[in-house]
C-alpha cells in the first residue's frame, strides 16, 4: 500500500497557517485522572510568537487534567456549510500545555494581544481563576481534504514573521 501521507509544502503549511490564524476556538482532548480521553471546547488564538494559547478557568475539567498531564492534542477547522463535512480542511496539533502565572508579565503582554482578537474575553480575562496555557506543539497533523494528508512540523506551523 503506498503512503497515504503526502511530503509537506508550501501549499500545505500555508493552509495549517490559515487554519490556526482563523481559528477562535478549538477542541482540546486532555488525560483526565482516571486516565481517559476528555475532549472540550475551547477558546484560541495565537501569542505574538505564533504559538497556540487558550484562556482555561481553574474551575474547568480540562484545566484540572492538564494541570496533571500536560500532554494534549488541539484541532482547529470547522466543516463549511455545505458538503460532506470530512471533506473541509482541519489540523490536528499534538503537544504539552504550559501554564501561565497571572501574575507575570508575560501574562500582560499576552492578555493585551488576545484581547485583540477575543474582545469578549475582557469580561473574565481579570478573574482570578482565569489564566492562559501556551501549547508547545511537538507535531500536527493535517487533513487538507480528500486525500490531502500532512505530517507538519512546528516549524511548518510558524506564522511568517
Amino acid at each position: 500500500m503506498n503512503n497515504p501521507i503526502r511530503p509537506t509544502d508550501e501549499e500545505a503549511r500555508q493552509l495549517a497557517q490559515a487554519l490556526m490564524a482563523q481559528a477562535r476556538f478549538a477542541a482540546l482532548g486532555v488525560v483526565d485522572d482516571a486516565g481517559c480521553p476528555l475532549v472540550t471546547r475551547v477558546a484560541f488564538g495565537l501569542c505574538p510568537l505564533g504559538q497556540p494559547v487558550s484562556l482555561v478557568s481553574n474551575l474547568s475539567a480540562h484545566t484540572k487534567a492538564l494541570k496533571a498531564n500536560p500532554v494534549c492534542s488541539l484541532l482547529v477547522g470547522e466543516p463549511g456549510d455545505r458538503g460532506d463535512p470530512l471533506t473541509h480542511p482541519r489540523l490536528s496539533l499534538q503537544g504539552r500545555a504550559c501554564l501561565l502565572d497571572n501574575e507575570s508579565e508575560e501574562h500582560t503582554e499576552l492578555a493585551d494581544h488576545y484581547l485583540r482578537s477575543h474582545p469578549k474575553a475582557k469580561l473574565y480575562i481579570g478573574f482570578a481563576d482565569f489564566f492562559f496555557v501556551r501549547f508547545a506543539v511537538e507535531v500536527g497533523f493535517l487533513n487538507g481534504g480528500f486525500g490531502k494528508a500532512f505530517h507538519m512540523l512546528p516549524k511548518d506551523l510558524s506564522q511568517p514573521g
